[in-house]
């Protein structure tokens, strides 16, 4: 795929930043393993372009990229019922209980 990418925008002056999928209990994704990673970068790199790969951290707690907001979110949603509806006539705005 990194080959395809790279033919794909071959000429257009651009950087890839590579950020690796972060985990969660209930997720039917799993991340790439590293050693892929790593050569998918290369073969960016050997072509011309630009790719850090942006570990995250936090994964050992679920505080990587997105994850903490995505537990607020689910707890917030947990006390307001489920999938709260914004009331019309208060301009959209839903109250937390």
């Amino acid at each position: 795929h990194a080959r395809a990418l790279a033919k794909l925008v071959k000429g257009v002056h651009c950087k890839f930043n590579l950020i690796p999928f972060n985990k969660w209990p209930g997720s039917d994704y799993e991340c790439t393993p590293t050693n892929d990673i790593k050569k998918f970068a290369q073969i960016l790199l050997d072509n011309g372009y630009e790719a850090p790969i942006r570990w995250p951290r936090g994964r050992d707690i679920l505080a990587a990229c997105g994850q903490l907001k995505s537990e607020s979110q689910r707890q917030r949603k947990s006390r307001v019922g489920g999938c709260a509806k914004p009331d019309a006539g208060n301009n959209g705005v839903v109250a937390a209980q």
